[in-house]
């Protein structure tokens, strides 16, 4: 039997376990990437660590979510993470040098390689061909300092193209096809390989989208081979040495197959406030449009730029549109100035934003209140733009031109002949805003710098053999980490900060849930399926665990957020029947006993001490994770010697 792409890399890194489907396995780590939003954090567990370099390949430190310095608190992140990555062997990206994944595509991506990333959309890697994985900020640290990454052995899915796009039809619409086959749920535990003669017709830029987005679909990651498009993307950048061919056996054996056609394929949008809520732009046509967003880690490659520059020369946008547009990185923005293609999209009368993430992670570009804004990017959560009765849309770059030039929701085949774009055969490569680390000898003389807003990381308490605790708070399905702890201006800044970011917890969901967590001193969440969806945000576990929860209960889990509970010694457990979710309320006093013996059983009984009921409760803990839970989280246990 043959291996898959993904199988022939994980068979290359394996450090231990077996590579059977549910199995725990150690991956070597070759590559590593953080942002400033979760990156503070990381960096901070780094250092308690007591390591003096990185062991990795390389580690690179990106500036790219926390760009708006409205006080002193972003401006001091950024300094404590260039001088800390200065001093501990870490590569570091200036802001304004780009959004981390796509720089980090450009200019450091290599196929074969593995890569983690405190940051959820890391995966748009696979785009060239690399092993690339959202983690936790903990994880990245342990890999960092040369540890192994531990995940579940995926399943193997396979997606074969046939076909070839039709003008206005793009990568974007691919993605968002396969959300609406597979759902947020439906890529939970398995990694997601393209295939077929139809990814021959797509670039690496586009590659790339569909991975980033393969993230929504809760998959540990999404890959294409590493082919003769890889090479002339490789070669573009000046990386031709970094080619290697890479393809899956074609005896490889795969769990799921789904087949798609993109002859057939039509513009879709995905409606508010979900990524998989897909429809065609067809079917919703005419709806009236405040506000269109271009860019993000989805789509702000060169391609998509000269796409929507050829798209709106010569034309104005609506005078109802407010229209923005943010380039993925430096080199894109520099390379769109030189071809004039940046006239043409500032003569529309669109306001060019900073090479950043900007308006998706929240920061800064808030739609005006019930507001419906049409963005190009991976997420469209409830409030996660910055407005909470905003109606967010997810569409392709095509599609948000039409809006932004009609008003209207509008089938972008209606604009009449999509212009011929053609790529440059070399990028203009410019690495200067990446600064080098200093040497070994050198880095001993480098002072960390650090800010007043950059507090501790918390302490966590170790599991004990029994609990009982009150149920803090009692959420519904698809709870995201934008629900948990919201991003955006006002929040971000905190990362750095659990105490004062803590108040915010479960702020979309309860205001009131901080307060009455620390009131309880100990307490339980209840959830239901799908519970931590969406962003890596390791924060969405330390604050939790710093207001006191000791446990969280639901239908089931997104796969990074479970990993992220066990590392910071919340203990992640799913009702055997899920008919059980239903004999929980909030208030209710909750006994757990046998902690121990159940984590070997795989079953942990629950009594409602307030319903006088029982309910079983499931968990599948491996060794190493009940050894991280009764230490009291990953950061303890590391230090215990493990």
């Amino acid at each position: 039997m043959g291996y898959t792409i993904a199988q022939k890399i994980i068979k290359e890194h394996l450090l231990s376990g077996d590579m059977t489907a549910g199995q725990e396995i150690a991956l070597r780590i070759d590559q590593t990437l953080t942002q400033d939003a979760t990156g503070t954090m990381a960096y901070l567990e780094f250092e308690t660590m007591g390591l003096d370099r990185v062991k990795t390949e390389k580690s690179v430190a990106y500036i790219d979510h926390n760009t708006l310095q409205s006080g002193f608190e972003n401006a001091d992140d950024h300094r404590y993470i260039q001088s800390v990555a200065e001093k501990h062997g870490i590569y570091f990206s200036r802001p304004g040098n780009g959004i981390c994944h796509q720089v980090h595509l450009e200019r450091f991506g290599k196929p074969g390689k593995t890569l983690i990333g405190s940051d959820s959309h890391t995966p748009t890697g696979g785009g060239i061909g690399m092993l690339a994985m959202g983690a936790g900020g903990l994880d990245v640290a342990v890999a960092m300092g040369g540890g192994a990454y531990y995940i579940t052995m995926p399943k193997m899915y396979k997606v074969n193209l046939t076909g070839k796009l039709k003008p206005f039809v793009s990568a974007k619409d691919i993605s968002l096809e396969i959300l609406r086959i597979l759902s947020v749920k439906g890529g939970v535990g398995a990694i997601i390989e393209w295939g077929g003669e139809g990814i021959k017709t797509l670039s690496v830029p586009e590659r790339a989208t569909i991975t980033n987005m393969g993230t929504e679909l809760g998959a540990t990651t999404s890959i294409f081979p590493s082919d003769e498009i890889t090479r002339e993307f490789l070669k573009a950048e000046g990386r031709e040495e970094d080619y290697i061919p890479l393809s899956s056996d074609p005896d490889a054996v795969y769990d799921k197959v789904i087949d798609i056609n993109l002859d057939t394929l039509v513009p879709l949008i995905a409606c508010p406030h979900s990524p998989d809520n897909v429809v065609t732009v067809e079917s919703i046509k005419g709806t009236k449009v405040d506000q269109v967003c271009i860019g993000s880690c989805t789509n702000s490659s060169l391609l998509d730029m000269l796409k929507v520059a050829a798209l709106l020369k010569g034309k104005t946008i609506s005078p109802s549109v407010s229209l923005s547009i943010s380039p993925g990185s430096k080199q894109v923005l520099t390379m769109l100035s030189d071809c004039g293609a940046l006239s043409d999209i500032i003569a529309s009368g669109a306001r060019i934003l900073e090479c950043a993430c900007g308006p998706c992670i929240g920061m800064g570009f808030s739609p005006n209140s019930a507001g419906v804004s049409l963005r190009t990017f991976n997420r469209n959560f409830e409030g996660r733009s910055g407005t909470a009765d905003a109606g967010v849309y997810l569409v392709s770059p095509e599609t948000a031109v039409a809006a932004a030039l009609t008003g209207v929701i509008t089938d972008p085949r209606d604009l009449g002949t999509m212009p011929e774009i053609k790529m440059p055969e070399s990028f203009k490569v410019n690495d200067t805003a990446v600064l080098d680390p200093a040497g070994s000898d050198a880095a001993e003389g480098v002072e960390v710098l650090r800010g007043p807003n950059i507090k501790p990381f918390p302490t966590s308490k170790p599991q004990e053999n029994s609990l009982t605790a009150t149920v803090a708070l009692k959420v519904g399905d698809n709870i995201t980490t934008d629900h948990i702890m919201p991003a955006g201006a006002k929040i971000l800044p905190y990362r750095s900060n659990i105490p004062h970011l803590s108040q915010f917890c479960f702020g979309v969901c309860d205001k009131a849930f901080p307060e009455r967590a620390k009131s309880l001193g100990e307490s339980i969440v209840v959830g239901g399926a799908n519970y931590g969806q969406g962003s890596s945000r390791e924060h969405a576990a330390l604050v939790p665990m710093y207001l006191g929860v000791r446990v969280v209960i639901t239908k089931s889990f997104a796969r990074i957020h479970v990993a992220n509970l066990i590392n910071a010694g919340i203990m992640p457990l799913t009702f055997k029947n899920a008919d059980d979710y239903d004999k929980i309320e909030q208030g209710d006093s909750l006994t757990l006993s046998g902690v121990f013996e159940g984590m070997d059983k795989g079953e942990i009984t629950l009594k409602n001490e307030t319903k006088g009921k029982e309910i079983t409760l499931c968990c599948s803990f491996t060794e190493r994770q009940k050894a991280i839970l009764k230490a009291g989280g990953l950061l303890a246990y590391t230090k215990e010697g493990k």
